[in-house]
């Protein structure tokens, strides 16, 4: 039985990573440091997601690639930026930044302040949203070949699988939490029926001006009702 390649190696702890940690942080920092190892010519990477209109730098490799990223936000250009939102490119490249560069506002930057000589940026997606872009940088001119291309495109495809389990637990911990608050509302509404002798609607609607005159959530309300009638209980 043949011994697994480093390259293995990696996607397999990666793969095991994403299935055991619940801190989104530790995984997209794995899914950069496999860029680095995995990918030919690439010294430094980096993932950016697109948030609510906004661009967020959520792992890089090290201080370069953060800085080009940085660079990509100021000057709202570079391949992380077209990959995110150019609907038919899913990967733009440019291996060397010296000569006829794709993006020039940023080479003229990425030349000048950093040793960064090529780019790849891989778009990263969750079902059909767009979600980011997974970012190669390389310091030899033309050091990220075709190669390098279908390399990163196949970690991209890996780190969008990742992203997207990582997005299902926080849904998952999102829609749990809604329905225990709603729960609690329900409770709430219940309490002060029976308090007051009135129906569902006026209840609800007492708990409302409560909330907002105490400039609370709604649901923190309820539970505040909830727990006191429990202590009530336990004092009888």
């Amino acid at each position: 039985m043949a011994e697994p390649t480093p390259e293995a190696e990696v996607f397999t702890t990666l793969n095991a990573l994403v299935h055991e940690t619940d801190e989104p942080a530790e995984i997209y920092a794995s899914i950069v440091a496999a860029a680095v190892h995995l990918v030919d010519g690439c010294d430094h990477a980096a993932i950016m997601l697109h948030h609510h209109d906004h661009y967020l730098c959520a792992a890089v490799s090290d201080e370069v690639a953060q800085q080009v990223d940085d660079l990509q936000i100021a000057v709202d250009d570079g391949p992380c930026i077209d990959a995110i939102e150019h609907q038919d490119d899913a990967i733009h490249h440019d291996p060397d930044l010296r000569h006829d560069p794709t993006w020039p506002t940023l080479a003229e930057r990425v030349l000048a302040e950093t040793p960064v000589r090529g780019m790849i940026g891989c778009r990263l997606r969750i079902d059909d949203r767009r979600v980011g872009a997974l970012d190669f940088f390389g310091d030899t001119p033309g050091g990220l070949t075709e190669r390098s291309v279908d390399q990163a495109s196949v970690l991209a495809a890996m780190a969008s699988a990742s992203i997207a389990t990582v997005v299902a637990r926080e849904e998952a911990r999102h829609l749990t939490r809604a329905l225990e608050s709603s729960r609690e509302i329900g409770k709430a509404i219940g309490l002060i029926m029976a308090a007051r002798k009135i129906d569902d609607k006026q209840a609800f609607e007492v708990l409302r001006a409560t909330s907002q005159h105490l400039n609370m959530k709604l649901a923190t309300v309820a539970e505040e009702i909830v727990r006191g009638q429990r202590a009530q209980s336990r004092a009888r």
